[in-house]
């Protein structure tokens, strides 16, 4: 078994099997496309979820709902209570992309990012992975040196749940003479940095064995106790491991400077939000990277909720146009395969189906280069989804 598949198995109960023998299961998906690009390229996830039904290699029971913008058309909220429900009741949730200039005058407590929001709070994602991995073909088309980022292999495990984004109080005061006073809280609790960093200590075992904690202790509180926490738990229980603290902002810095010091990399939401996207550029492009979002296994069904989506945003300027890469939503739908479904040897079809289609030249426009051939979203969906019918041949 590759280390994709091991990976799997960390902390995501289940196992895998052949096709000879495999039990088939029914997943049942819920697709929220969302805003700008988001609706393109679930298109061609779905595209690839009916070829798998087709073929019988796997069968899911989809729904679809309202999520970001579109959900505030409608319902004038960012997402309904219906379709929480849907979300909570769903093996997986697939999610697109939300937001755009049109809903930037709508009220903050109904925007379209907080639709996205209330899916991680209510379904109690805290951990998410991002990985960055540059494929063999797309080295020239990072904007750094080829040889910085060629075999680069990365993940970054942001607490999700906690941290700046939901810390109370948040505010907006006026004070008058034309003077305002805003304040955001970044809160940690012990418990929040210690089950965010097993999961990234279990991630690092089954890979190069080497974790490192970002965080700002030389001056934020909150950093000294991710510090103090993050250094118990390690003596604790995964001495194997080598851990490695740096500040957040050193650790940007040695991302662009040389990457591939990086195994698996542990930090709050605020710094995972920056690093994951430095990270992602680090790849060529924003729509290259998939993105999971993970709650705790529930201990009666041996399921955890999760949530995934690509790492690019809605991309309004390009919307409509048949541009978007639908890669990284492709991708992330390989991780729904692969923690959530228990299909780490489809998922490692699907990665090597991609990698097929860039090894033959075929780019979006994001990614065009030099002797390229660019395609539209359509097309790049339906090339993956032939590769991967030939490696079923």
């Amino acid at each position: 078994m590759d280390r994709a598949s091991e990976e799997a198995r960390v902390r995501f109960p289940g196992h895998d099997e052949g096709f000879e023998g495999f039990v088939m299961a029914t997943y049942k998906l819920l697709l929220l496309p969302g805003d700008g690009i988001g609706p393109e390229v679930m298109a061609e996830v779905k595209r690839l979820i009916g070829w798998l039904d087709t073929q019988g290699i796997a069968k899911f029971e989809t729904e679809k709902g309202l999520v970001g913008g579109a959900s505030y058309d409608a319902d004038k909220v960012g997402i309904t209570d219906a379709t929480m429900a849907k979300a909570l009741a769903a093996d997986a949730v697939l999610f697109g992309a939300v937001g755009g200039p049109k809903w930037d005058s709508v009220p903050y407590e109904v925007r379209p990012e907080a639709g996205l929001l209330r899916l991680r709070k209510d379904l109690a994602l805290y951990a998410n992975l991002r990985p960055a991995i540059c494929y063999p073909a797309l080295a020239e088309s990072s904007s750094l040196k080829p040889e910085v980022v060629e075999g680069l292999d990365i993940m970054i495990v942001r607490e999700l749940t906690g941290g700046v984004y939901f810390g109370e109080p948040k505010t907006i005061t006026d004070l008058g003479n034309g003077q305002k006073r805003a304040v955001d809280t970044q809160v940690y609790d012990t418990y929040e940095i210690e089950r965010i960093a097993r999961v990234a200590f279990d991630l690092a075992r089954k890979r190069r064995n080497k974790l490192t904690s970002m965080e700002k202790r030389n001056v934020m509180k909150s950093g000294v106790l991710w510090h103090e926490v993050v250094t118990q738990l390690h003596q604790r229980e995964y001495k194997d491991v080598a851990l490695q603290h740096q500040l957040a902002d050193s650790g940007g810095m040695q991302l662009v400077r040389w990457p591939k010091q990086f195994d698996v990399i542990v930090t709050d939401n605020l710094f995972g939000d920056m690093l994951s996207d430095i990270a992602a550029m680090l790849t060529g492009s924003l729509g290259m990277l998939p993105s999971a979002s993970l709650g705790d296994i529930d201990p009666k069904t041996n399921k955890r909720r999760a949530l995934y989506e690509p790492v690019h945003g809605s991309a309004p300027d390009i919307a409509g146009q048949g541009a978007a890469n639908p890669i990284a939503m492709l991708a992330s739908f390989g991780m729904a395969l692969r923690y959530s479904f228990d299909r780490g040897e489809l998922a490692d079809k699907l990665d090597a189906a991609i990698a097929a289609v860039l090894a033959k030249g075929l780019r979006t426009a994001d990614l065009k280069s030099t002797g390229a051939t660019v395609v539209s979203t359509s097309q790049m969906g339906e090339a993956v989804v032939k590769e991967l019918q030939a490696l079923h041949a």
